[in-house]
Formats: C-alpha cells, structure tokens, sequence
C-alpha cells in the first residue's frame, strides 16, 4: 500500500469522477493519477481530466511555481487502458488510435509548455503512456520497487506520448532503439543509473520525496527556472552560436529581475536568498 502525498495510506477505490486529482499544496499544483483499482490506466474520462488538470495550472498561472505528478495506490500508471481499447478495435478499428492525437498529444504538449518545474514522483510499474508521461516531467523519483518498459511492441505497435525522443535525447539512439525493441522491463536502480530518475526513494515515499523536491522548487528562483527550461527544450536542435545568443538573452532578461539582485546582495552579505519568483 503507497502513502499519498497527504501522508495517508492509499486503498484501491478510486477518488475521482474522472480519475485525475488537482489541488494546491501551498504553490505546488499537485496533479494525481487516482484510478487505483485499474493502476491508473488510462481510459477516455481520465486522459481529458489529466488535460484539464494541466491545463488549470496554466490558468492558475503565478499562483503555482511547481507541479508534482504523482499518482494514487501502489502504481504510477500501466498507460493504456487495454479494455477500452479492445472495445474501440471491435467497434469502429479504423477510429480506435484518434485518441492518440485527440488526447494524448494534446496533453504531452501541454505538459512540456508548463514553465513551471515539474517533478513526477513513480511507485510500482511505470510503462507504456505511463513511461511517457513521466518523461514529460522535468525531476523523477521513483521508489526502489518501481520497474519501467516501454511496452508497446508487446502488442504490436510503436510509441506514442513523446516516448521516442524523450528516450532518445536522454538515453541516446542506442540504448532507447533496444528498450523500444525489445520492451524489456527495467528497475528504478538502473533509470537511476541511466540519468532517467533523478532520486531513487524507499518504497511508499516517492510522493513525499517528491513534494519535497517540488516544494523545494516552489521556493526557488522561478523566472530563471523557467528560462532554463526553454533552453533545454531548444538544446538538441540549435547550433552552438544561437545557443549562446539565447544564454546570453536569458541572463540579461534575468539580471534585470528582483531575484537576482536580491540574492546577489543576499551572498555578498552572508544571508540566504529568498525569491519572489521575478
């Protein structure tokens, strides 16, 4: 049995109407998989709360300064809900993978245009769309117990959800060909090992590693975070000179904020910096 992020146990009966939690823990919009009785997999009802749930923290704008993905009961998410997809094939097969467009694209995209710090926080399996949503996170924590793969040529098809070039851009042409191909399961340790995971947390306490971490966030220098952000996003598709032009547009656009000048004075005078978030 997990620990929720409200440090009570998590039982198997599901909380939401459509699966996806969302509330404000101080300045981090906590976002959760609550569909624990299939292990958060994701039918229809769920992936358009989880778009609505992303969608709330673009509206909620300054109020939130980190997001924790995270989910309720013992797994993180197994994607795909099979059940309803079999249904799909039976009805209308030429109709069955819209959803991929209408709402997993949808929500990839709104993921990755979050400007705010996002910290997805993994117990048990991880897989699928599962896997690629928590790629779509900036930090992972992923209990010792928790175990990945990609899943998808298991039943004959590809990837979806960014899986492809998040892979790729993490782990290399290489290594992300052999886990796509041969959907090999793999553990926390080793995504540690890999630079997938970021914090490998005792089993039951990646929720709370992670609010820790997002909190921890929450406090910091949001508008440089936000700017970081948006050169990793551009990395691996700009040469080194518009690179550098970026580095250096962020760093004047920083150097004229509160923050900085706040913490400088804060460093020079021994003190620790507080941030505003601009």
């Amino acid at each position: 049995m997990a620990m929720s992020t409200t440090g009570k146990a998590d039982d198997t009966s599901d909380a939401c109407p459509n699966g996806v939690g969302y509330r404000l823990n101080g300045s981090v919009a906590v976002i959760e998989l609550s569909r624990p009785s299939a292990h958060n997999a994701l039918d229809l009802a769920m992936k358009h709360g989880l778009l609505a749930a992303v969608r709330r923290v673009h509206a909620d704008g300054t109020a939130v300064r980190a997001v924790l993905l995270t989910a309720r009961g013992s797994t993180f998410c197994v994607g795909q809900d099979l059940k309803e997809h079999a249904n799909a094939l039976a009805i209308r097969p030429a109709a069955a993978f819209a959803t991929v467009r209408r709402e997993y694209n949808p929500i990839v995209e709104a993921l990755h245009s979050l400007e705010q710090p996002v910290v997805a926080a993994i117990e048990g399996a991880c897989v699928g769309a599962g896997l690629g949503l928590a790629l779509c996170a900036d930090i992972r924590v992923a209990a010792a117990g928790a175990r990945f793969a990609t899943a998808f040529t298991g039943i004959g098809l590809a990837c979806d959800t960014g899986l492809s070039g998040a892979l790729v851009r993490a782990l290399g042409a290489s290594r992300a060909a052999g886990l796509l191909l041969l959907g090999d399961r793999f553990t926390a340790e080793e995504a540690s090992q890999w630079g997938l995971v970021h914090r490998v947390a005792a089993d039951g306490q990646a929720a709370a590693d992670g609010l820790a971490l997002a909190e921890r966030l929450a406090e910091g220098p949001t508008a440089a975070y936000r700017e970081v952000k948006a050169l990793l996003r551009d990395a691996g598709t700009s040469g080194l000179a518009a690179l550098l032009d970026r580095e250096a547009a962020a760093q004047e656009r920083l150097g004229a904020t509160h923050d900085h000048g706040r913490a400088v004075k804060a460093f020079l005078t021994r003190r620790t910096p507080s941030f505003l978030g601009h």
